[in-house]
């Protein structure tokens, strides 16, 4: 299981004093809290993308490029790269150097992002959306797994005889988790290739997860790469802690009821009803997430979301220092004790080079039969 969290990047300010960090603040904020999150001995740190105020990480194997030098553990990842508005061909050159520069700690999410002018911007049509992502991560797929690519499709020029570089390091691409809030179809995708399938798993009832996650479990085995309960599924989360509840929501309460996302709609305890955000203790934590395997099953990755609303830098690591300390050991220990010994962990590029290495050695033994029969 691995634990770890995931950024957005927002420029919000904070409403208990009105402070607004500028976009330089808020950018080394997010590589402090990368930092912070190997200290405390999680596994992933995950940056969205946006390319539009109030947001700053625009450029996401920039800044874990950065953060790659300066770690030695953390597996580095993308909260969404955008399939959609993102050329395929710049997807699969920047993420392999990325890959090669951090010795293989890299995977990365597809998504189609929240914010619709994005699409205009960069020369796409919204109402292609899904067609895009369907499409783009084909050729992205295809880039990443042979050295030399013919291609035409519907939404940009053909390639003939092209090879992107650098190739994946040892042969083995970056590790791929689609992620969708509400579109069946990129489960389905999802499923089609085999990859990981990542809830939001923020904004919406548990029962909306369950029926995105099982539809995906149900596709996966579909398509024969073993059964349901062996897909491999992440879940967002979030959380704000306190050692007492009642601290946690009043110190929270402000942030919640001005934040962009969720500020002046239902109230805190309405969404921490119905939705999986928990503010309160450790223990409550440790509890509302170990209440997720109950309605998804086994599954391979959490992240947790903390630095956002405005939340202030010196906050969000004590977030982290709580999460790492009383939170994370607790629930590594627990749903370690409860996947079943058939239930994958979650890919590293350590073990699917192993798996190649162990296909191509049964081929080759397999072939040798043959050849003596």
């Amino acid at each position: 299981m691995q634990f770890g969290v995931f950024t957005v990047g927002d420029v919000t300010p904070d409403p208990t004093n009105g402070r607004e960090p500028s976009e330089h603040e808020r950018i080394k904020a997010m590589v402090a809290i990368a930092l912070k999150a190997e200290e405390v001995g999680l596994d992933v740190f995950a940056t969205g993308e946006h390319h539009n105020p109030p947001f700053v990480p625009s450029s996401p194997t920039t800044m874990l490029g950065h953060i790659a030098a300066r770690t030695s553990r953390l597996l580095l990842s993308t909260a969404t790269t955008l399939i959609t508005t993102n050329d395929p061909v710049k997807i699969a050159e920047d993420y392999a150097m990325l890959q090669h520069l951090a010795d293989g700690r890299v995977d990365l999410m597809m998504g189609r992002g929240n914010t619709g002018p994005v699409y205009p911007w960069f020369g796409k049509d919204i109402r292609a959306g899904i067609p895009l992502a369907i499409e783009n991560y084909a050729l992205l797929h295809k880039l990443w797994r042979e050295d030399v690519v013919d291609w035409k499709g519907r939404y940009r020029t053909p390639l003939q005889s092209f090879t992107s570089t650098p190739r994946p390091l040892d042969g083995v691409p970056p590790f791929v988790w689609h992620g969708s809030i509400r579109s069946p179809e990129i489960a389905e995708q999802a499923a089609y290739y085999g990859d990981g399938f990542f809830a939001n798993h923020i904004f919406w009832p548990k029962e909306h997860t369950q029926r995105m996650v099982g539809l995906y479990r149900e596709r996966f085995a579909h398509y024969g790469h073993g059964s349901a309960d062996q897909a491999i599924v992440g879940l967002g989360g979030q959380v704000f802690m306190r050692k007492n509840s009642q601290d946690a929501v009043r110190e929270f309460r402000p942030y919640f009821d001005n934040a962009p996302v969720y500020g002046h709609g239902p109230s805190l305890e309405e969404f921490t009803a119905e939705t999986p955000l928990t503010v309160g203790s450790p223990q409550q934590v440790i509890d509302r997430t170990l209440s997720f395997r109950e309605y998804v099953g086994d599954y391979q990755r959490q992240l947790f979301l903390l630095d956002h609303a405005g939340l202030p830098l010196k906050t969000v690591l004590e977030q982290l220092d709580i999460l790492g300390e009383e939170v994370v050991p607790v629930l590594r220990k627990e749903f370690d004790a409860l996947r079943p010994a058939h239930v994958p962990e979650a890919p590293t590029h350590a073990s699917l080079r192993a798996a190649r290495d162990a296909a191509a050695a049964a081929g080759a033994a397999e072939a040798t039969a043959e050849r003596d029969a």
